[in-house]
């Protein structure tokens, strides 16, 4: 699959570019990347300063994919206990 990834316009997925991970916007920049940088205490204005080609709208895209995904699998989980 290549493309946006339903709901999400920012984050895209190819499978022949950064191995098929989520990226942002077709960037080489993975999503999990972002979340890193987020998580280690960076703050968005440090993060946009590192990656110039990213835009604050795709730091907020990342964290609610980020949340999308950690509530799917929260429903998953549920569903086989």
């Amino acid at each position: 699959m290549t493309g946006t990834i339903a709901n999400f316009e920012r984050v895209t997925m190819n499978p022949k570019q950064m191995g098929g991970v989520p990226c942002v916007r077709g960037l080489r920049i993975p999503v999990a990347t972002v979340l890193r940088m987020l998580g280690g205490g960076m703050s968005h204005a440090e993060i946009l300063a590192d990656y110039p080609d990213l835009e604050e709208e795709d730091i907020r895209e990342c964290l609610r994919f980020a949340a999308a995904s950690a509530m799917e699998r929260e429903i998953g989980a549920s569903l086989s206990a």
